[in-house]
């Protein structure tokens, strides 16, 4: 059938009329048709919630994107075959009835007092994936923009307060992205609503977003700074999708990346605006740019733009390449171009491509008419392949001068690039100085393998760095003497704190590649004993969790252990337990970042204190703080018994808010016994946990302990067809893959995770069973290169402990 153009969807019970404009005439298709409101948490469906009463109740509520609307109603289920849609809801008068538009109807129904049909203004022209409806039980909170935009959001029946914050951060993102895209908001309101069972964390349906209670609620006392940090960051995502995915839609799932990068680079921008504490652009190198680098350093990556044919191969890049590599070259292009070209060439894509879809291409070509810059010929080398670069750098003193040779090669986690044809990648770069550490003294376009640079006026005396701010997208790796030079910036804290924490990260990959020796790293890493940024300890953190995950295969994991105690002592002393006047954000997630460190590797001090806390927290004494609930419940549970786990999970039943019973799930894995381990492991699939946090607590548990990782491997392959059937397909079955294989490190596991999955398909989990394996090998290869002589430097350590 050939067609221009679908004019209007008009939904009304089951009844669905579609007018058809054909090249000579105009038609109209009614179908009649039946549906499934399934459990599945896709298409229509039903959400459980419990009434304040205790009753159990059910939300009918959509999840379209990305193939699933065709679940609900017949359309043509592709982003590029837009419509504007007349919805018209029959439901129980006594409930909320929303969708994408404003209500502009509301009668009883002639054939029942009880029912009332709620009908919607016609939408926009917009793709079917964006449409949405929900009936329920709700309170909400409203407010007005500054650009008049009605706002509200939606909580559970009672618990208004708890969207006040997320109301608040709605109405400040509305008119940041009205005045930085220049293109005011289409729609006459938005709503925010809170959904109990809800598989992703939020989704951008055009003017009814949907979320998880986690991203969406916070209530005051009981919510931690990590929560309300999460939720600002999720509105800002979710609200940036209303112009550039919405109002401007991809073509295809080819360009799926365009919607979920941007989003996931504005969303920063967007918090740095509402929150300027927060220092919100270095946790993002920890949260996004690292995370997309552990995994585009894979032979099983794929570029950020990939081929999609079957809707399962949708739900395959939902993933960090997309969301984290995509924000990450969004980032590096915006520094390359500059905000004032940037904002210029986004209103042009905008207003043109308005209530239409566009390419990759589209993007680049009004950045490049914008700039004035090559911006296609760049941004090609860093979609279209996959990977990013290495750049060795070594310097020689020239009288006066440093010159820089700079050499590129594809940057691999299994080690120096081997193949014939290395790829190149156009790379921005930016050069630094000790003379003023956050300036460029120079950038580049590096569009070549190999590179000599002078910069004029360097003292012998003085270091030089490349990567200024971390933005560029790249590794790099130091001659012996530049790395020498740079590391008193680490101690004295001369060096900003991102540039810190990115010459640790890029230190650490490459050991992990067998590129430089672990035991480097190690001796780095205690350079950081005067560090008092967050961000900083959150990435030392997570290597250090690595290294202790790769160690748990070893006889020598105590060892290891004695070592990140060393490291987290000294600021855990400085901190203490209590916040101190004066103190904001970013101190109370490092206290809970030190504190939950040193607990879990067993402190004494740290531990004891835990107990303590904990036992009059449990009777009412004093209440722990929201900051304090997570290390402190982590560190009771890892020493200790069945008792504690059955105190944790009475709070888990008696919490009343979803934030506390996920801290809760979260950190059950990290009890040791095998007896109590399979208690977690049972209750996991329990009614008292909802189906998408199933993933979360059996993921704690591969992650707690060596015991906890083959015991979750063996109960996701005892209960397959259960948690298979369960999400059917989707990107949490790809979640639970990953967080419960990838911390093995004996070759034979990647082939027993091979195996498996060969006879129970996954397909949409596919790309990360085989980056699963292929990181089961590159653990194991790792263990058998550095092992010994990580064991004899900590065993040295301790014969002879380092002076700070």
């Amino acid at each position: 059938m050939k067609y221009e153009d679908i004019l209007t969807c008009i939904i009304a019970g089951h009844t669905l009329n579609i007018f058809v404009s054909f090249p000579s005439c105009t038609g109209t298709l009614k179908i009649d048709f039946v549906g499934e409101l399934n459990d599945k948490m896709k298409g229509f469906y039903r959400s459980k919630y419990t009434t304040p009463s205790g009753e159990v109740r059910y939300a009918a509520v959509t999840q379209f994107e990305a193939t699933d609307a065709r679940r609900a109603f017949p359309c043509w289920d592709e982003p590029a075959i837009k419509a504007t849609f007349d919805i018209s809801l029959v439901v129980p008068k006594d409930r909320v009835a929303l969708s994408n538009m404003n209500v502009i109807d509301r009668k009883p129904s002639p054939d029942d007092e009880n029912v009332v049909e709620v009908k919607f203004a016609r939408t926009p022209v917009m793709s079917t994936y964006l449409v949405a409806f929900v009936v329920g039980e709700y309170d909400f909170v409203e407010t007005r923009s500054k650009d008049g935009v009605c706002v509200r959001v939606y909580t559970p029946v009672g618990k208004a307060e708890q969207g006040k914050f997320a109301l608040e951060v709605a109405a400040k993102t509305l008119p940041f992205y009205k005045d930085y895209f220049n293109v005011p908001y289409p729609l006459p309101k938005i709503d925010l609503i809170a959904i109990a069972d809800f598989a992703a964390g939020a989704m951008e349906n055009w003017g009814l977003v949907t979320y998880r209670e986690t991203a969406l609620l916070i209530d005051p006392k009981n919510s931690c700074s990590s929560s309300r940090q999460w939720v600002a960051l999720v509105v800002g995502h979710e609200l940036a999708h209303q112009w550039f995915g919405n109002l401007v839609t991809m073509e295809w799932w080819t360009h799926l990346w365009l919607n979920e990068g941007f989003a996931s680079w504005i969303e920063y921008l967007c918090v740095d605006h509402c929150f300027p504490e927060y220092d919100i652009w270095t946790q993002f190198v920890s949260a996004d740019y690292t995370r997309a680098q552990e995994l585009d350093a894979l032979d099983n990556s794929h570029p950020i733009e990939v081929s999609v044919g079957h809707p399962s191969e949708v739900d395959e890049i939902f993933d960090a390449i997309s969301y984290s590599k995509g924000a990450s070259v969004i980032r590096m292009l915006h520094d390359y171009i500059g905000d004032k070209d940037f904002k210029k060439g986004m209103n042009m894509y905008l207003t043109k491509f308005q209530q239409k879809n566009a390419a990759t291409e589209d993007l680049w070509e009004s950045l490049e008419n914008a700039s004035g810059k090559p911006i296609a010929a760049v941004m090609n080398t860093w979609t279209k392949q996959m990977g990013f670069p290495l750049i060795y750098v070594e310097a020689e003193q020239v009288e006066d001068d440093r010159v820089l040779r700079l050499s590129q090669k594809k940057f691999c986690a299994s080690g120096p690039y081997v193949g014939e044809e290395c790829p190149q990648w156009m790379v921005p770069i930016t050069i630094s100085t000790s003379e003023d550490s956050s300036h460029a003294k120079m950038k580049i376009l590096m569009d070549k393998p190999e590179m000599n640079i002078v910069l004029k006026d360097v003292k012998p005396d003085q270091w030089v760095k490349l990567n200024l701010g971390t933005v560029g997208f790249y590794r790099t790796q130091y001659s012996s003497a530049m790395l020498e030079s740079l590391l008193p910036g680490i101690r004295d804290l001369s060096l900003p704190p991102v540039d810190r924490l990115g010459l640790q990260n890029d230190l650490f990959s490459l050991a992990r590649a067998g590129i430089i020796s672990t035991v480097e790293v190690l001796k780095v890493m205690e350079a950081f004993v005067n560090e008092p940024n967050y961000t900083v300890w959150s990435d030392l953190s997570c290597n250090l969790g690595i290294l202790s995950t790769l160690l748990s295969h070893t006889d020598f994991y105590e060892e290891i252990q004695e070592f990140v105690k060393d490291v987290f002592s000294p600021i855990g002393e400085r901190l203490g337990w209590d916040p101190k006047p004066g103190e904001g954000h970013l101190d109370a997630l490092l206290r809970g970042l030190v504190l939950g460190k040193l607990g879990k590797a067993g402190h004494k001090a740290t531990l004891e204190e835990a107990r303590r806390r904990f036992k009059d927290h449990v009777e009412g004494k004093q209440i722990l703080s929201a900051d304090l609930r997570s290390p402190v419940y982590l560190t009771v549970l890892k020493h200790g018994d069945g008792t504690t786990l059955d105190i944790m999970l009475k709070l888990h039943k008696q919490a009343d808010m979803q934030e506390e019973k996920n801290r809760i799930e979260r950190v059950l894995g990290a009890t040791l016994s095998p007896e109590l381990i399979q208690k977690v492991l049972t209750f996991a699939l329990s009614e008292e946990v909802r189906p998408q946090d199933t993933v979360s607590v059996i993921g704690g548990v591969a992650g707690g302990s060596k015991h906890g990782r083959k015991a979750a491997w063996k109960f996701i392959k005892d209960n397959w067809e259960e948690l298979y059937n369960r999400y059917q397909g989707g990107f949490l079955i790809s979640r639970l893959i990953k967080l419960s294989v990838e911390g093995f490190a004996v070759d034979k596991m990647a082939a027993e995770v091979k195996a498996f999955f060969e006879s129970h398909p996954a397909p949409s989990a596919e790309r990360t069973i085989q980056q699963c394996c292929e990181n089961i090998l590159l653990n194991a290869a790792w263990l058998k290169r550095d092992a010994e002589s990580i064991h004899q430097y900590l065993l040295q350590r301790k014969a002879s402990p380092p002076t700070a």
